[in-house]
């Protein structure tokens, strides 16, 4: 076990939280936030609802509905009604006016009966998987301050395992949700590209950009997934395949490797030789080509701004932009091709398979020392894949004999896919 884990107050399920006042669950909501250090409560939360308002929010929910009495919190990309957006940086809301409405995503939830507690904190707009923010501080492991949260929906993880709420929002590009979820034991989920509830979300690549949520238990996965995506009768035996750590990774931990295959073997056989060989080979290269997409995005999204307001990014967020400015035209359309190729792939798989189960993370969530650019390309060697195909993904957690814990990926063909369900209640 690992002597730095901390105590952290417990994570209530759902029924729990649906169980109280109004009053009772916000505030449950401010004392558990006042429970928390001051270094992590600015790394991770970003802007709370004052607790009357947020007590008035849960007592107008519709109770007939099956979010109804859950505050959640919202990831500092998607819009609230007179609430600035920083996206993890210190100027956001110099350049883009005040919202005068609630994004889609915080519309939906509240139409399934959630309430907004606040905004999570997150890497600099978004471009980022460990948890690293130089403004408002690293997001620690809430059970291992050593340790990052992971992100860059980091303060969306951090939150809910800390207890602080059942619920959060985060978004997933290359990893986002997947990541911290894998860090920190929860299950997360991301829908897909041009999703109705991220198309109003600010952007890091707007091709690729996803939604997503985090809960703590499957239970409360299951309940979420269907009240926001609308789920399907679950089949008796749907049919999948892995493909373990040491076909994608050469370098992952160990521990998590073994963990992680263990797991996926619980649900299904190893994919055939040929079925490996045909994605491996689909993947060779995806690693550049989502960095080549993504960050080429990225640079249109920002250009205007890198200029004028360099010494307020962070300089590695900043370079990474600036220099996607700079890509040969041919560079960009390598990566498309590649994505053209790899879509090609996936429907092939999905004509014989259901579901495939990944990794989703090479080692348990890093110190600062371990989150070099090394550490950022094995990542994304095991994310890409659902990032370029566009896929809706469930993050399991699997844990360690340490206390820590490592994820596994279900990437499915569509977000109501009826795996999901076979998944959770199994």
């Amino acid at each position: 076990m690992d002597t730095n884990a901390l105590k952290t107050p417990a994570t209530l399920p759902f029924k729990t939280w649906q169980a109280m006042t109004p009053a009772q669950a916000a505030h449950e909501v401010h004392a558990r936030v006042n429970a928390l250090s001051a270094e992590f409560r600015r790394a991770a939360l970003a802007w709370l609802r004052p607790e009357s308002e947020l007590a008035a929010e849960l007592a107008d929910a519709d109770a007939s509905q099956p979010l109804h009495g859950l505050p959640y919190l919202l990831k500092d990309l998607f819009d609230l009604t007179g609430v600035p957006m920083l996206a993890g940086s210190t100027f956001l809301d110099q350049v883009r006016p005040l919202s005068t409405r609630d994004s889609a995503i915080a519309m939906r939830l509240r139409e399934r009966g959630a309430s907004c507690a606040g905004k999570s904190q997150l890497v600099e707009f978004a471009s980022g998987l460990t948890g690293e923010n130089p403004h408002y501080g690293d997001c620690p492991h809430p059970q291992f301050p050593d340790r990052l949260s992971g992100g860059s929906s980091s303060g969306s993880a951090a939150l809910v395992a800390a207890g602080v709420v059942p619920l959060s929002i985060g978004t997933d590009t290359g990893g986002s949700v997947r990541v911290p979820a894998a860090f920190c034991g929860l299950h997360g989920f991301r829908l897909t590209p041009r999703d109705a509830l991220i198309a109003d979300a600010f952007s890091l690549a707007p091709t690729m950009d996803t939604a997503g949520w985090f809960t703590a238990s499957p239970a409360d996965m299951l309940t979420t997934w269907t009240a926001m995506v609308g789920g399907a009768p679950s089949p008796a035996t749907p049919r999948g395949c892995y493909l373990p750590m040491s076909a994608l990774l050469s370098s992952a931990d160990p521990e998590i490797a073994r963990a992680c295959d263990e797991a996926a073997a619980s649900w299904c056989e190893r994919a055939d030789p040929r079925t490996e060989g045909l994605l491996l080979e689909s993947w060779e290269g995806s690693v550049d080509a989502y960095l080549t997409i993504g960050m080429s995005e990225a640079n249109a999204v920002h250009r205007d701004w890198l200029a004028p307001y360099r010494d307020h990014y962070d300089p590695l967020v900043w370079q990474r932009f600036h220099d996607a400015g700079s890509y040969p035209v041919e560079k960009t359309a390598l990566a498309r091709a590649k994505q053209r190729e790899m879509w090609a792939a996936w429907r092939q798989f999905f004509f014989d398979y259901d579901y495939l189960i990944l990794p989703a993370a090479p080692c348990p969530a890093p110190r600062k020392a371990d989150c070099t650019v090394e550490l950022r390309r094995s990542i994304i060697r095991l994310t890409a894949p659902a990032s370029l195909g566009g896929l809706p993904v469930l993050s399991v957690p699997v844990p360690l004999p340490s206390g820590l814990t490592g994820g596994l990926q279900v990437i499915v063909p569509v977000a109501n896919s009826p795996v999901i369900p076979w998944i959770l209640n199994r």
